[in-house]
């Protein structure tokens, strides 16, 4: 049940509070695929480091949420939420001021730092706030505006880099995140005494999963030890299965676990994990697509390329609003199902879109579905776990769903990049990531078309794989008013088929 001090205030203040940091965090995340181009030009950036500057953010971010979920179980939500947006709001500041691509990286990955301890708590912080009677209609709000931030972020890296240049996304997240850290600072309340507070902290487990994490990464994404090292991502794929072997082993003996396993003993929670991985690949890369897509082989500016992919953040805002009163009313797999099926519809169309070079109306109509399906998702998949989990451990449960989350969205751009620029030669992919592709002539163009087709396609298959696993999801999560959760050491025995 939520802490006396939650119900002093009104669960609606916490979620506008942590609303606007959830946005300066999705913002930066997905805003950088709209100023990449601007970004590797005028900073000069080779093509590994146009990659870098992309997927460090989201490495970082990935690779600390397990940690950070655990750190906020034991000490506290609040002071690890607050202390993540004071360290985001600065970094963002020094990812402004960056004079090189080399120390944009590097300022991106302070940011991202930050940025792990905001994801990890802000749904547990909420689940804490609200009564269960409102927790879907709060927890709705939270991943509409969670979708938003992260659709609406090349609108806004458009914008901001038409008119200021490659930093004028930063500069327009820094009041953001001011905003948040005095909101949150202020409403966002302290927790009771916490069981976990008194259970030792599992450092091998948080080096080991950090480091495997990294490692995994680094295998699927293609071209970001830089060209000539074919052998790199097989070192990085081999040491990432050793890892994560490692971890398992260490996760299994220790009593008080970084990640409590028993989160995947049960079938039906291990399936809803793999449905928020498969809707997380299946997603996020079409907005880094319709981007690229745009500016390499149209020549678009940054402000069109924005536009674009506007009908995604309305339709997941319409989706993800209206889905929140209905998660008590129709089956979880039903609404996950739905989504994820709308999800591989807009994909084809988005594929059929690049192919026949049909008008934007179209493609933006395609990723209107995307954006749909993907609002319709989140809310019932994030309501449904976090209502079958103990609060003690809301945190890692989140945590480990954030983490899957964001495995996702990394899948996804590597995925996406690997297939689109596959045709590629390394200047050829230069010249895509900067928007210039059309300068060296119309077959170079042909083949980067070719490569967003099937990147869409594969994207494609793997929502229409999430939708067939969501079908297999619980016909019903049954909670009770007072919110009872889980014993820590007894599988869920409110999940009922």
């Amino acid at each position: 049940m939520a802490t006396s001090a939650a119900a002093v205030r009104s669960p609606w203040h916490v979620l506008v509070a942590t609303s606007v940091g959830v946005v300066a965090v999705f913002v930066n995340i997905s805003g950088v695929a709209v100023a990449l181009p601007t970004m590797t030009r005028e900073l000069g950036a080779t093509a590994s480091q146009a990659n870098w500057i992309l997927i460090s953010y989201m490495l970082v971010t990935t690779a600390l949420i397990l940690v950070f979920g655990r750190v906020a179980d034991m000490f506290g939500r609040r002071p690890v939420y607050i202390a993540g947006l004071a360290v985001f709001t600065a970094a963002t500041l020094a990812c402004a001021l960056s004079g090189s691509a080399s120390m944009l990286i590097a300022a991106r990955v302070v940011q991202a730092i930050g940025a792990a301890a905001i994801v990890t708590n802000t749904t547990a912080i909420l689940t804490d706030a609200f009564p269960s009677r409102i927790l879907g209609r709060g927890l709705g709000w939270n991943a509409a505006v969670a979708a938003i931030g992260q659709m609406a972020g090349p609108v806004v890296g458009g914008v901001a880099t038409a008119w200021w240049g490659w930093s004028g996304l930063f500069w327009i997240c820094i009041p953001l995140g001011l905003c948040a850290l005095v909101g949150s600072f202020v409403v966002v309340p302290p927790r009771g005494e916490n069981p976990a507070a008194r259970e030792p902290f599992d450092g091998i487990g948080a080096c080991l999963s950090t480091a495997a994490l990294v490692a995994a990464v680094c295998a699927l994404t293609p071209g970001i030890f830089g060209e000539g090292r074919p052998w790199a991502p097989w070192v990085s794929g081999a040491t990432a299965v050793m890892l994560f072997a490692a971890f398992l082993m260490v996760q299994h003996r220790r009593r008080f676990p970084l990640v409590d396993l028993t989160l995947f003993a049960d079938r039906s929670r291990a399936t809803l994990y793999a449905a928020v991985l498969l809707n997380a690949v299946s997603q996020y890369a079409l907005v880094l697509m319709a981007s690229l897509y745009v500016q390499a082989t149209q020549n678009s500016d940054p402000l069109a390329a924005g536009v674009l992919v506007l009908p995604a953040a309305v339709g997941t805002l319409l989706a993800a609003s209206a889905v929140g009163s209905l998660v008590n009313r129709i089956e979880p797999r039903l609404l996950c199902a739905f989504g994820m099926a709308a999800i591989a519809f807009g994909a084809c169309g988005f594929a059929a879109s690049a192919a026949t070079e049909s008008n934007m109306m179209a493609m933006g109509g395609s990723l209107f579905v995307v954006g749909f399906g993907t609002g319709v998702f989140m809310t019932p998949s994030t309501s449904a776990l976090m209502f079958v989990v103990s609060e003690q451990r809301r945190g890692i449960a989140n945590g480990v769903r954030s983490a899957l989350q964001n495995v996702g969205f990394l899948v996804s751009t590597a995925l996406a990049l690997a297939v689109a620029t596959a045709g590629l030669d390394p200047d050829s992919r230069r010249a895509a990531y900067g928007g210039t592709l059309t300068t060296l002539g119309s077959g170079r163009v042909d083949v980067f078309v070719d490569g967003v087709v099937h990147a869409a396609a594969v994207l494609a298959i793997v929502a229409a794989i999430g939708a067939v696993v969501c079908a297999t999801l619980p016909r019903q999560y049954k909670t009770q008013d007072d919110r009872t959760r889980l014993d820590d050491n007894r599988l869920p025995e409110e999940i009922t088929r």
